[in-house]
């Protein structure tokens, strides 16, 4: 996809995903990067911002012998995927309307 993802779209996925099971870091980035070409270096800051607005949190399971950190979408967090939903769709039909040439007044 040669187009950027904007940050809000990115946050969106990752709550999104959250909606379904909870997920450790590495494992979110491997699904969303099945969508989009984002890296674990995009990734990271995106789920401490997440985080940080408690529209997540995290609890650390054993595993192999060390600590996985996994992430689980919070009351706030379905709050902010709605709103961002909301914004997406906007979007589109904006979108869609000036690419499909039925923006006319």
């Amino acid at each position: 996809m040669a187009i950027q993802v904007s940050t809000e779209i990115l946050e969106g996925s990752v709550l999104a995903l959250l909606t379904k099971e909870d997920y450790y870091g590495y494992a979110i980035t491997r699904e969303v990067k099945k969508v989009f070409p984002i890296s674990e270096s995009t990734m990271y800051p995106i789920l401490r911002r997440l985080k940080k607005e408690d529209w997540l949190s995290t609890y650390d399971e054993a595993y192999e012998g060390r600590n996985r950190r996994y992430y689980k979408i919070t009351d706030q967090g379905l709050e902010r995927l709605g709103q961002i939903r909301n914004n997406w769709q906007d979007l589109k039909a904006a979108t869609d309307a000036i690419l499909e040439g039925n923006n006319e007044e």
